[in-house]
């Protein structure tokens, strides 16, 4: 039998981390401004300052710095000194970066610690009691974080409150002197394709710029710059600094918290993305209230349905997220779900497919009960679910390889059993159950249904394999069909693979 290489498609697996770096929590979420009214239409308008006027005091500088230290010996500082004593200038001895730090704590070759600045971003004010959403990525590792609001020069000392880096959002809080401009937010589900966007924020420190665009796309996914991905894209322009700052509309409101730009060269080319502001509030409200972000967790690893997939599931369309494999001792496995299923709705929403299933499920409070309806074997059948928290981190051999002499679908892959030997060799967890593919002729159908050596073979059209020598006698019995359905896993992610023959 033979054996292919793994299928690239995107697996959303459920299991993804939801570290946070809480401060302070317990307090009640702030109460912020919401307009649910529909995106506005704009017709004939000349010009945008009155949205810029009323959104600018919202939007704040963030300065961040850590401690780093200082050679002991002032002269490690002269150029010419570490030259002739052949000291690189790597920065090892001089605390790192050419950044000027924050106020006058630069040490002299004194050889304690001090604040140097690091990084600059943006924010924006959400609160009247001073709280501020921005990126974790634009705080991340800092020992001090100073805000500055609009063009004063007062500089504010804030807290961090927590952060998400499965979102990439922070809250920060600081202590207002004085009255401050907080945010209004948008309902962000009712952003359409071609809405205009305006982008507020401090590109290369450049404070209060402003520029604007339309909305290109939304639940932007497959970017591979967080692990919950729903981004709004636009072509205002974002630049570095601008991460952090706020997404508005025509009228001001809250539509998303620009993070990252696509670009080749590390300036805008007109493709930035946003967090929307609905997840945003809703990553923020429970930072500042239970000092994490828990997310609902099933416990399945899931694949897009292909065509030939769809068919071999008995599937009309391709709509739903098909169960490739089921955490033991999860959610979804006391609750009957199996690897082959394929998930149609949740809580009485249409699953599009794993992406959507991913944000429904994260976006439920552990512990709820929901109905979750599956397709098995070409029967409709609707479980109840009581959802998890989400774990913060994933938890999750060879005899001599026997061949098949005859050609067949499987044609062209070599399997071993799975022991110390072929353990070892492929990287394989102890829990590892199944045949391992020891060799494989990447022209095979196998091949080119992208499997691989190392690769694991579960399943054979439907049943379990336990050992090559099964394998291949299941192979014999398979070999004339024009499609075989197997079940494989790559590094411990699980999938399903149809492999059709060469006629």
């Amino acid at each position: 039998m033979k054996a292919t290489k793994p299928l690239f498609s995107s697996i959303a697996a459920l299991l993804l981390s939801a570290a946070v770096a809480p401060i302070a929590f317990g307090d009640e979420t702030p109460s912020v401004k919401v307009d649910p009214k529909p995106i506005p239409q704009t017709v004939g308008v000349t010009t945008f300052a009155p949205v810029v006027e009323k959104v600018a005091p919202s939007v704040v500088t963030i300065a961040t710095s850590k401690m780093v230290g200082k050679a002991k010996n002032p002269y490690f500082n002269d150029p010419m000194f570490r030259r002739f004593f052949g000291v690189p200038d790597d920065g090892d001895q001089d605390g790192g970066g050419d950044q000027t730090p924050h106020g006058n704590n630069r040490n002299n070759g004194s050889g304690k610690k001090h604040l140097e600045r690091f990084g600059l971003g943006s924010g924006v004010i959400v609160s009247p009691e001073g709280h501020i959403l921005t990126n974790n990525h634009v705080i991340e590792g800092a020992d001090e974080i100073i805000v500055t609001i609009g063009n004063e020069k007062k500089e504010y000392k804030a807290t961090k409150i927590g952060t998400d880096p499965s979102t990439d959002i922070a809250v920060l809080k600081i202590e207002p002197t004085a009255k401050l401009h907080e945010i209004t937010f948008a309902d962000s589900d009712k952003l359409r394709v071609g809405d205009f966007a305006i982008a507020v924020g401090n590109p290369f420190g450049l404070t209060q710029s402003v520029t604007m665009g339309i909305i290109s796309a939304l639940g932007r996914s497959d970017t591979h710059i967080t692990d919950y991905e729903n981004f709004i894209q636009t072509d205002a322009s974002i630049n570095p600094g601008n991460s952090g700052g706020a997404l508005v509309d025509t009228e001001g409101r809250l539509i998303g918290i620009n993070t990252a730009i696509y670009s080749r060269t590390g300036g805008n080319q007109g493709i930035g993305f946003a967090v929307p502001a609905n997840i945003a509030h809703s990553v923020m409200d429970s930072l500042i209230k239970n000092g994490k972000v828990s997310r609902g967790f099933l416990g399945i690893a899931l694949q897009p349905l292909s065509e030939d997939l769809a068919k071999a599931f008995k599937i009309e369309g391709n709509a739903g997220a098909l169960v490739a494999e089921v955490t033991a001792k999860s959610p979804a496995e006391k609750a009957g779900i199996q690897s082959g299923d394929v998930v149609t709705e949740v809580n009485g929403k249409k699953v599009e497919g794993p992406r959507e299933l991913q944000l429904m499920v994260a976006a439920i409070t552990p512990g709820t009960k929901v109905p979750v309806k599956v397709v098995r074997d070409g029967n409709e059948k609707t479980v109840t679910v009581e959802l998890a928290e989400r774990p913060t981190s994933r938890t999750a051999a060879n005899s001599q390889p026997e061949k098949s002499t005859e050609p067949d679908v499987l044609d062209g892959v070599t399997v071993g059993d799975i022991n110390g030997e072929t353990r070892k060799k492929f990287d394989l967890p102890e829990s590892t159950k199944g045949v391992v593919i020891t060799e494989i002729d990447p022209d095979s159908p196998s091949g080119e249904a992208g499997l691989k050596a190392g690769d694991v073979i579960h399943e054979i059209n439907r049943e379990a394999i336990n050992s090559a020598k099964q394998a291949v006698d299941l192979s014999e019995k398979v070999k004339k069909e024009k499609k075989v359905l197997l079940r494989v896993s790559t590094k411990g992610n699980s999938r399903y693979v149809v492999v059709e023959r060469k006629d």
